[in-house]
């Protein structure tokens, strides 16, 4: 049994299931490449971050299983998900990856629109007469 480290990610809708193996510095996401996956490399990059940051790209095979939001809050998702992971792997990262940010859940989410408005904060027209 190899080991293999988990992290669970989270922003705006968007939840990735993360597990970390020993192996190359390959990254699968629902079983696709990440060039596959992510058309940007804005998006890639935040991915790739957390494991540059900690000089662990090379060390570990990274599978990824996310679903809901879009493209941005997907990444998101999984970069907390991997700097979890790497926690689990080694505690000692914790420094490094806390400085860069990477281990705060982005609380922001979508505001539900309200009633008798066009949206959370959109009105209608105001008309005086």
């Amino acid at each position: 049994m190899e080991m293999q480290y988990y992290g669970t990610g989270k922003r705006k809708s968007a939840i990735a299931r993360v597990f970390l193996f020993p192996g190359k510095g390959s990254i699968r996401i629902n079983r696709q490449t990440l060039g596959e996956y992510f058309k940007t490399e804005p998006d890639r990059q935040t991915v790739r971050l957390p494991l540059l940051t900690t000089d662990s790209m090379e060390k570990f095979d990274v599978y990824v299983n996310v679903q809901g939001g879009g493209h941005s809050g997907q990444a998101g998702a999984i970069r907390l998900g991997i700097s979890r992971a790497l926690l689990q792997y080694n505690n000692e990262l914790r420094a490094r990856l806390k400085r860069a940010g990477f281990l705060t859940r982005d609380p922001r989410v979508k505001e539900r629109k309200k009633y008798g408005q066009k949206g959370a904060r959109k009105r209608f027209q105001f008309s005086k007469r």
